[in-house]
């Protein structure tokens, strides 16, 4: 049995760089393999700021699931769909990430939350989860990843504060201790 690994990424160490299609910044959270590049990853964990409409940057054989982190949202129009509005309120939205999608701002400058895995290889879910006070967060997925959107908590024994990300490997499914208040997003990736 391979053991569980624990990595905390800090959110002054996340890598900065321009968009795909070169319309703006993102933040790398964490990638697999390490060092890889947006042509050949395995999957992606990202934050970009969005401050104009427009298209988003395609990416052939890979699932996306795209969540709004801070500002009013945004409508998208993905190709093949009815026109979704998302706002920080909504479940987090899977799509194509190979699909043309375009963007329409609401009401100014968003920062949108970006899980990307390569399809036919990986699939993953994201959930945001709120926390006040102390209890158990049941995870299933080979790497977890838990974004501390807002606030504090400690995860099993590991203390993240608001950008900061906690990355689980080899986690099959268990239950982790929680405490704290805290608003996070909770990704699990499994192979097909």
């Amino acid at each position: 049995m391979v053991a569980q690994t624990f990595t905390i990424l800090r959110h002054d160490s996340h890598r900065r760089m321009p968009w795909k299609n070169g319309g703006g910044e993102t933040v790398e959270i964490a990638v697999s393999p390490d060092g890889a590049g947006l042509a050949d990853f395995d999957w992606r964990v990202s934050m970009a700021t969005v401050a104009t409409d427009g298209p988003f940057s395609v990416f052939p054989g890979i699932d996306r699931t795209l969540s709004i982190l801070d500002g009013a949202g945004m409508t998208l129009f993905i190709e093949g769909r009815a026109p979704e509005r998302l706002v920080q309120a909504s479940e987090p939205l899977p799509f194509a990430a190979d699909a043309p999608t375009t963007a329409t701002l609401i009401d100014g400058t968003i920062t949108d939350l970006n899980v990307m895995t390569r399809r036919g290889r990986l699939s993953h879910s994201v959930r945001r989860v709120g926390v006040d006070g102390s209890g158990e967060l049941a995870v299933h997925g080979e790497t977890v990843l838990v974004l501390c959107h807002r606030g504090q908590v400690d995860i099993a024994g590991r203390q993240l504060s608001e950008g900061d990300c906690l990355v689980a490997e080899a986690v099959a499914a268990t239950r982790f201790a929680v405490s704290g208040s805290a608003q996070m997003f909770v990704i699990e990736i499994e192979p097909v």
